[in-house]
């Protein structure tokens, strides 16, 4: 792994959402580029930040009510646009805003990628990515092929186990 680099605005971004979720005891794990800059280096420097949440349903409204007094902007029209998604889209306001999606953990793939989960050092906080696999996985149902094969060549990257999640998920056609 790789220590984790991100812009400051990404960087108080990623501190605000961890601290959000954990102070109302949601398990959390930071996907898209934070996984990946974990993973496969770089600077979290744009886009937006994506953490899945475990959370039951009527959590999701505690999610937005906390976040709009804690930094955040909260646009009641979006989230109920994205109710069907299991989606709470968060801005975090800042210099430059950051988009934040947090995105319901609500089935066995999640639960299976939170049992796999690394702990990395961010800054003063431990944060959770996925595992190489997962982040493989995620980053193939993205056609990022070329990231896939970086990580797959990685001596942390289990290649049997990636193979066997895809066979199960019905998706052979994408075994390494």
């Amino acid at each position: 792994m790789h220590p984790l680099r991100a812009t400051p605005r990404h960087t108080r971004a990623i501190e605000a959402v961890a601290e959000l979720l954990s102070k109302l005891r949601i398990d959390s794990m930071f996907v898209g580029s934070v996984a990946r800059a974990a993973w496969l280096g770089g600077m979290v420097d744009s886009g937006s930040i994506d953490v899945l949440g475990l959370m039951q349903p009527q959590q999701k409204n505690q999610v937005a009510m906390m976040a709009n007094n804690r930094g955040f902007r909260v646009d009641r029209d979006e989230i109920d646009q994205a109710e069907e998604l299991d989606l709470i889209p968060l801005t975090w306001i800042d210099d430059d805003d950051v988009r934040v999606h947090v995105l319901v953990a609500s089935n066995a793939l999640y639960a299976r990628m939170f049992a796999t989960a690394r702990m990395i050092e961010f800054h003063s906080r431990q944060i959770r990515v996925p595992a190489a696999e997962d982040v493989a996985l995620l980053l193939s149902m993205s056609d990022e092929h070329d990231d896939v094969r970086v990580l797959a060549a990685s001596d942390q990257f289990d290649r049997r186990a990636f193979n066997d999640k895809l066979v199960s998920i019905g998706l052979r056609e994408l075994v390494l």
